[in-house]
């Protein structure tokens, strides 16, 4: 890994972005993809990006292109910012042109719908040869284009990895923290927007600060059992990529999951609404919960909304008759 080579960011939404600002930063060459020519036009004639960034101005040391083969060549390290559910379709991509020698950073947040594999276990499948690692954490992509102080973690399988990844991916105001825990980082990511869906009901429905903060807690040992089931350590669950990332997500109208949920128990028409991952998590979730035998009341909850089995309201009165227990 070149210590001053080229960084390519794949997907030129909000995310991605927001870090290929970041990454300009660093010191190293930056060149960004996206597949929508009119963003990435205005993107290199205006340094904006006003479909998904609003007015903020964009740092001019990155290149934007629609031809994909350029941006990732030369590049040793790649970081894949898409939604999950579209994270093996843009594999499909990078297929022949990702370089032999990069290390690919998935930066999605989710669970396969389909498969009910993590965005990384995806690429795994998919380019086995590739060297993987994730970027998760607590940051919302206007803040960090706007060079905000951000910190987030960066997992792969090997520490030494790691490492190199964080000091690389690094700047004045975005600080990376390694991590060896690949699944804890990722489900962190994942499950957090589930229980953001669950706490913005809550606000559509003015359950007040103690009850959000009640499904927080609840929420959080829920996501702590999965990750446990499915290879993660519960201290990662309480760092960055988990309680961090949580915190942040439940906190208000910057989350597209938090303003989903307000729109669940309101009865907005949800068609209309941007992209909510957790919408898809939840299900998955809760049915790996269901074949793990693992109780998650929250997050079944929530998929029975999403689902029209029961309404908000309903789901709330099931939870408060659920039976008490020890903590």
């Amino acid at each position: 890994m070149n210590g001053n080579g080229k960084i390519a960011v794949v997907g030129a939404g909000a995310w991605g972005t927001a870090l290929a600002c970041v990454m300009s930063r660093t010191g190293s060459r930056v060149a960004l993809w996206g597949r929508e020519r009119a963003v990435i036009e205005e993107i290199e004639q205006t340094r904006r990006n006003s479909r998904y960034l609003g007015a903020i101005a964009l740092d001019s040391g990155f290149e934007a292109s629609v031809d994909i083969a350029s941006v990732l060549a030369g590049a040793d390290i790649v970081l894949l910012v898409v939604p999950a559910q579209t994270v093996g379709s843009v594999a499909g991509l990078l297929k022949s042109a990702l370089p032999g020698d990069a290390t690919l950073v998935c930066c999605a947040k989710g669970i396969d719908r389909q498969s009910g594999l993590l965005p990384v276990q995806t690429l795994s499948a998919m380019l086995p040869q590739a060297e993987l690692a994730a970027l998760s954490g607590p940051s919302f992509a206007s803040d960090v284009a706007r060079g905000l102080p951000t910190a987030i973690t960066v997992a792969a399988e090997n520490i030494a990895l790691a490492n190199k990844l964080a000091a690389r991916l690094s700047s004045a105001r975005f600080r990376c923290y390694a991590s060896d825990d690949l699944p804890g980082v990722e489900l962190g990511g994942a499950l957090k927007n589930v229980l953001a869906l669950a706490v913005g009901a809550a606000r559509g429905m003015q359950l007040g600060a103690s009850a959000e903060a009640a499904l927080i807690a609840r929420g959080f040992a829920e996501m702590m059992r999965l990750a446990r089931a499915m290879g993660g350590r519960p201290e990662t669950l309480a760092g960055l990529s988990g309680l961090g990332d949580l915190v942040l997500t439940c906190s208000g109208s910057q989350s597209r999951n938090f303003a989903y949920g307000v729109a669940m128990a309101t009865g907005a028409d949800l068609s209309a609404m941007p992209l909510a991952e957790g919408a898809f998590t939840a299900r998955i979730a809760s049915s790996i919960a269901a074949r793990e035998k693992i109780a998650m009341p929250v997050t079944q909850a929530v998929a029975d909304v999403l689902d029209g089995t029961i309404t908000a309201q309903q789901a709330v009165m099931s939870l408060l008759e659920r039976p008490l227990k020890p903590e």
